[in-house]
């Protein structure tokens, strides 16, 4: 993981073809990314997507980086991207590699993400749990559910007074 660097970004999202708009848009001052490209030898560099380019040439701008601490050293780059496919006859899908041409590792529909998978996993138990528990964040009532005010001052909510101007719409 690497801290994206915010006036180098900035520079090279409004002067790419094909960058975004209004590039304060597509990145912050404190974004970070992480090495997308799975297992690879220590030789190679790290690198993180941060803008797909609207080009005719499929290019996107990748940050690229090595070393660690102070001996960190991190590059943008337009580069183009992977021709590999894969197809699965059985569904008739094809997947493209969402990686750069000549990326060090394996192919992005090989690389499996371990931190995504334990995060997932534990976001559906939560999920089912609070499913179980009649809890869940579509209930009428709750604060997620959409068109719905259940904060201090609430209409009916017994634990706070009625605040003029905080009804629901």
């Amino acid at each position: 993981m690497t801290q994206v660097p915010y006036a180098e970004a900035l520079l090279a999202l409004a002067t790419m073809e094909g960058g975004p708009d209004h590039p304060p848009d597509a990145v912050e001052p404190e974004d970070f990314v992480l090495c997308e490209l799975g297992d690879h030898d220590e030789s190679a560099e790290h690198a993180g997507h941060l803008w797909s380019a609207d080009t005719p040439d499929d290019q996107d701008l990748w940050l690229l980086w090595s070393g660690t601490g102070a001996h960190r050293v991190h590059r943008l780059d337009m580069l183009r991207l992977c021709p590999a496919v894969l197809r699965e006859l059985a569904t008739r899908t094809v997947t493209t590699c969402a990686f750069f041409d000549h990326h060090p590792g394996p192919h992005s529909f090989s690389v499996t993400d371990p931190l995504g998978d334990l995060i997932a996993a534990h976001v559906h138990s939560e999920v089912r749990r609070l499913v179980s528990e009649g809890d869940a964040p579509d209930a009428p009532g709750t604060p997620d559910a959409p068109g719905t005010f259940n904060g201090p001052g609430a209409p009916g909510r017994p634990d706070t007074p009625d605040v003029p101007g905080t009804d629901a719409p």
